[in-house]
């Protein structure tokens, strides 16, 4: 049994109850058998139908239909509570050729690895001179098809420790759970990572590699109000979704 507790929630109009239930004992192992021998954080996953409530104490990943904010196909907020909550967008996925169930690993998972978005890795160049990278576990590789199958339901990739740790040689070891990155800091096609350079007076930005041409991605630039976008502002100035207010009122 974990500490953490998830409740992944079904506010969707576009995927049924039964749907989105079917799918979370996928997350569920990807979490256990996959995530969790890798990252030593655990969770245990419990789906909640429309009709009801998640009881209290419970982090969310909430599956809705459209974002609020242009772009955005799942990014973080906070549960009444004050505990981390995952939005999930499937409607919105879905118009534009998506699987919501990569999604929503992706956005769980990096829930797990860094719930209070707080967590960097720092490459140093030379002298006081460096990089900061955002422990971002999932946007490096963050394509459909870099991602995996579980029970015939695609889940996302994600990176392992050893990304952030600049004195890996190239091959030496095991970067990302797909075995698709060969290196510390590469970022797939497709792929993005949020970094501050020291000193530099840039502030926090994004850095991406181009998808092939034709190949649907999930927004490269960080969405107003996403998870990526809210790392670049001080917390005074984090803004909450209209979809987590109704979720908060429902």
């Amino acid at each position: 049994m974990a500490n953490i507790k998830v409740a992944v929630w079904n506010r969707s109009t576009v995927l049924c109850d039964a749907v989105v239930s079917a799918v979370v004992p996928t997350l569920q192992a990807q979490v256990r058998r996959d995530f969790a021998p890798i990252w030593g954080v655990d969770a245990d996953l419990t789906f909640v139908p429309k009709a009801q409530r998640p009881t209290t104490g419970l982090w969310w990943l909430v599956v809705t239909d459209n974002s609020d904010v242009a772009g955005a196909l799942g990014y973080h907020e906070l549960t009444p509570e004050g505990l981390p909550l995952g939005l999930v967008f499937a409607a919105t996925d879905q118009r534009v050729g998506l699987q919501w169930t990569v999604t929503a690993s992706h956005e769980l998972i990096e829930m797990l690895g860094d719930p209070d978005m707080n967590l960097y890795g720092f490459s140093q160049a030379r002298g006081n001179a460096g990089t900061f990278y955002a422990y971002e576990l999932c946007d490096q590789c963050e394509l459909d098809e870099q991602g995996y199958q579980i029970n015939g339901v695609r889940v996302s990739d994600f990176v392992c420790p050893e990304w952030f740790e600049g004195f890996r040689a190239p091959g030496s070891t095991r970067f990302d759970y797909c075995n698709l990155i060969e290196r510390p800091f590469q970022l797939l096609p497709g792929g993005y990572s949020i970094v501050l350079e020291v000193p530099s007076g840039l502030g926090w930005y994004q850095i991406s590699e181009p998808a092939p041409l034709g190949t649907r991605t999930r927004k490269e630039q960080p969405p107003l109000g996403g998870r990526r976008e809210r790392r670049m502002r001080t917390r005074d100035q984090w803004r909450r979704s209209k979809i987590c207010n109704s979720a908060r009122l429902a």
